[in-house]
């Protein structure tokens, strides 16, 4: 019986797949523990949820925090996710010169209308191994938001669910009051 090698790409060999053109901009992959995964398609409500998180934050974060969509998170080694929307520290070069790591993450939020099973069981412990202090995975097929903090070893110390009538705030920002149904949008 053969075995079975697997090889696992590190960052760097991801980055430079990118750049010799394997692995184009409009590709929807991303690294996750040394595996090149195809991210879930974006349907409307993922999308509408991106946006209006990513305006609001905007509004009422600008000069405050980067705000970045769907873009790199380097975490080590072996993985390079592009969560839904991430808050960074605030840099003037706006990470120009490197990617953001978990250190630079104030809150970053994944949204799932499909992948959220993927997204608790592999996503989330992966941010909470690399020591990222504040995830919500927005369930929009549950109609809820899982807040995840106190990351160490395989996940997190807290985890709060929130559903419709209830009302969440970044631990960085507690007076960024954001009420559960705006975030879902609609029951239609």
């Amino acid at each position: 019986m053969a075995t079975v090698v697997r090889h696992r790409f590190s960052v760097e060999d991801y980055e430079r797949m990118g750049r010799a053109g394997i692995l184009g901009e409009d590709d929807r992959v991303e690294l996750i523990d040394g595996e090149i995964v195809d991210m879930a398609p974006i349907g409307p409500s993922h999308q509408g949820c991106v946006d209006f998180l990513t305006g609001l934050f905007w509004q009422h974060l600008r000069g405050r925090a980067v705000i970045r969509t769907q873009g790199p998170l380097r975490l080590g080694e072996h993985s390079q996710p592009q969560p839904d929307v991430l808050l960074l520290r605030w840099r003037d070069d706006h990470y120009r010169r490197a990617h953001p790591t978990a250190g630079d993450v104030l809150l970053l939020v994944e949204v799932a209308e499909t992948s959220a099973d993927y997204d608790r069981q592999v996503k989330v412990p992966l941010y909470g191994r690399h020591g990222v202090g504040e995830v919500w995975l927005v369930d929009l097929e549950r109609g809820q938001v899982e807040v995840y903090r106190r990351p160490g070893g395989g996940g997190y110390g807290e985890v709060v669910v929130l559903g419709r009538g209830e009302r969440v705030s970044p631990a960085a920002f507690p007076e960024l009051s954001l009420a559960v149904d705006d975030i879902l949008g609609s029951r239609e």
